[in-house]
């Protein structure tokens, strides 16, 4: 079942007096379920060691490190490095020198490699602007309580990638008749312990999972090195990761050391046991990895129970986004759903790419709680759902997530 009702069922704490009008600075701090907001301000608490680079960001966890962005703030199109969400299972993997890094490729290949940083610098490289959503976002929202990182709205980030294809790098190695998925490995590892809704890991593990050898080959996903032109930070998988683009940023695997080909399918921890949900078959529950995103749109501003002026204009304003496909239209209803307005989309259309939106809303003369709700429409057709389907367990959190606010 899946909360409707937002803050009246308690899942974040009131605002009221949080803004008043149509102001648009935000408050210094404004507390959420699952830990404190803080868009600055001498009070606001560091994240673990004292990292500055992450000044702003919502802490939902600080061992293993999770960041939330802001989602609140959002006024850009593509989100500063600092402030993208951060998703780690076993930890930020450091100390890594490019000067020694290697990337393997083997398995069900004609020519195993070993490659250096260099020589993914050396090759043709590809921009690419893309959405990363963890499977989670909005977990915190689920009713009854779901296991997991306790994501609210802001475990989605927009940026522009750097990197070489991994098709070029499959091309050199030379794949095997027969490949049927390329398993992707990162550095990190550890030992999960598992809760009623997910199992234990078999000892220590590496965060690994695989893509179709189809998918593998298409020119968007990258082997990055670069984000928003900078080098790749160590929270988001420095020196080189996995960039999916249009697939949940479980796909997108950091630090990355290591590429298998397999003439069979992978059924690794994170592939199975994580990050997979029942897909109805003849009528049979069968459990599928999670892979494309879903069409969604969220609502950045106003947030939940935000207090509004009466009887003014409110821009109320968000991002939509969706997996291989372009949001087509984004619709709002300041009526707790009983009628829908067309919203202006402010981006162009860029697949991979989030858009975000903004609709005038003029709030009533009338005091007392509004609803407020979001839908978006991507090319393929596809419509985001009003109710949770609950054969997605913990994640792909897509439905429409009403925000109530008080006109005062």
């Amino acid at each position: 079942m899946e909360n409707t009702q937002g803050a009246r069922n308690g899942t974040a704490m009131s605002r009221r007096g949080f803004l008043r009008g149509t102001a648009t600075a935000l408050p210094l701090a404004y507390a959420a379920r699952g830990g404190p907001l803080w868009a600055g301000g001498e009070d606001r608490p560091s994240p673990p060691d004292n990292d500055a680079a992450y000044p702003g960001v919502i802490v939902r966890q600080s061992k293993p490190e999770n960041y939330e962005f802001p989602f609140p703030t959002l006024n850009s199109f593509t989100t500063p490095n600092n402030l993208f969400y951060v998703r780690t299972h076993f930890g930020i993997y450091k100390g890594v020198d490019p000067r020694t890094w290697r990337l393997t490729v083997e398995g069900h290949v004609e020519r195993p490699l070993e490659l250096r940083y260099d020589d993914l610098l050396k090759m043709p490289s590809r921009t690419q602007v893309a959405l990363l959503e963890c499977s989670g976002n909005g977990r915190v929202f689920l009713v009854p309580k779901a296991e997991g990182v306790p994501w609210e709205l802001g475990a989605v980030s927009n940026a522009q990638w750097t990197g070489v294809p991994l098709a070029a790098v499959l091309d050199r190695a030379g794949l095997k008749s027969g490949a049927m998925e390329v398993v992707c490995e990162g550095a990190d590892a550890g030992v999960l312990p598992g809760n009623h809704e997910e199992p234990k890991s078999p000892g220590q593990v590496h965060f690994a999972r695989s893509l179709p050898s189809e998918k593998a080959r298409q020119p968007e996903v990258l082997l990055a090195y670069k984000m928003n032109g900078a080098d790749l930070p160590a929270a988001h998988g420095f020196p080189v990761r996995l960039l999916v683009p249009g697939w949940y940023g479980m796909a997108s695997v950091k630090w990355l050391h290591r590429v298998v080909v397999t003439d069979r399918p992978f059924r690794g921890f994170f592939q199975t046991m994580m990050y997979s949900y029942f897909e109805r078959r003849d009528g049979l529950p069968t459990l599928v990895p999670t892979t494309e995103l879903q069409v969604k749109a969220e609502i950045a501003r106003p947030a939940r129970q935000e207090v509004i002026r009466a009887g003014t204009a409110y821009r109320v304003h968000g991002a939509a986004w969706t997996g291989d496909s372009e949001v087509t239209k984004v619709e709002v209803s300041t009526d707790g759903g009983k009628t829908w307005a067309e919203a202006k989309l402010l981006d162009k259309p860029l697949r991979y790419a989030w858009r975000r939106w903004e609709y005038s809303w003029q709030a009533p003369t009338k005091a007392g709680p509004h609803t407020l709700m979001v839908r978006a429409t991507d090319a393929r057709g596809r419509v985001q759902p009003p109710k949770r389907d609950p054969d997605r367990r913990n994640a792909l959190v897509n439905h429409v997530l009403p925000v109530e606010v008080e006109v005062h």
